[in-house]
């Protein structure tokens, strides 16, 4: 079942309000709002989630390897399949073209113009319904995914906050923490701290010696601290050698009195 919210209700909300002053119109659960193609809504969270696992990577991981982080976008393995549609997924030593918005052939990931699969794929789960162990999981290992991973805050469908698999043949087997994917040169962690003033656990990249890979913000401030440090350094500097010049300065003016 589709549901549709139309703005006109809200003259009539109002006069209700008006004649009926008393009564308390209750806030409606949307935690299982369907929209008109029948995918779920994504809440705030979720959404500021999916920036987390995306622009960090394009402001800060310092790799000389062509990288796409991708957020829900379609992926398309053979020309005749329906995509799916991962919440992010990581596609090392790829890259658009320069004309890469002219052509509908590059809005998408189709693995046969990118030349090679996704390496990793991220679901963040917000309900019971995904099919992320079952048959979404099926599919990537169809596609040839080698990493699949599951961040589960709310435990919709497991135990753990955060499950990895590695795809082994045909089929997935899970992954023992930490996890990193030496290969690529990044992993991935929990993480708990202040992301856009929101204070909770996060999923974050990391790298190999399980720094976070920093986002705009983070850089910008350690920047900052870096100047300020230096500023601080070159000034102590410049007192030290200040008062080096004065202590000088004093015995050259004592020498010169006892020569008198």
């Amino acid at each position: 079942m589709s549901y549709v919210i139309s703005s006109a209700a809200e003259p009539a909300l109002t006069e209700v309000t008006k004649s009926f002053p008393y009564i308390e119109i209750p806030i409606p659960d949307v935690s299982q709002l369907i929209i008109q193609d029948d995918t779920r809504l994504d809440n705030v969270l979720h959404e500021k989630q999916m920036r987390l696992l995306t622009e960090p990577l394009y402001t800060s991981w310092q790799t000389e390897r062509p990288f796409l982080a991708l957020a829900n976008v379609g992926l398309f393995h053979e020309p005749k399949q329906t995509p799916v549609v991962p919440d992010i997924m990581l596609c090392i030593d790829v890259e658009l073209p320069e004309d890469w918005r002219e052509h509908n052939k590059h809005l998408s990931y189709f693995v046969w113009e990118r030349g090679k699969r996704p390496d990793v794929v991220i679901e963040i789960i917000s309900n019971k319904r995904g099919e992320e162990l079952g048959s979404k999981m099926e599919r990537y290992a169809q596609v040839g995914v080698p990493y699949y991973l599951l961040y589960d805050p709310d435990h919709y469908i497991q135990e753990e906050t955060l499950s990895a698999h590695i795809l082994l043949g045909d089929e997935y087997e899970s992954m023992l923490p930490p996890f990193l994917f030496k290969r690529l040169g990044v992993g991935l962690s929990l993480w708990k701290g202040s992301y856009e003033n929101q204070d909770g656990e996060w999923l974050r990249w990391t790298l190999p010696d399980g720094s976070a890979v920093l986002t705009g913000a983070e850089l910008s401030t350690q920047q900052t601290q870096r100047a300020d440090a230096e500023k601080a350094r070159a000034d102590a500097e410049a007192q030290r050698a200040n008062n080096a010049e004065q202590s000088i300065a004093e015995l050259e003016a004592r020498l010169k009195a006892l020569e008198k």
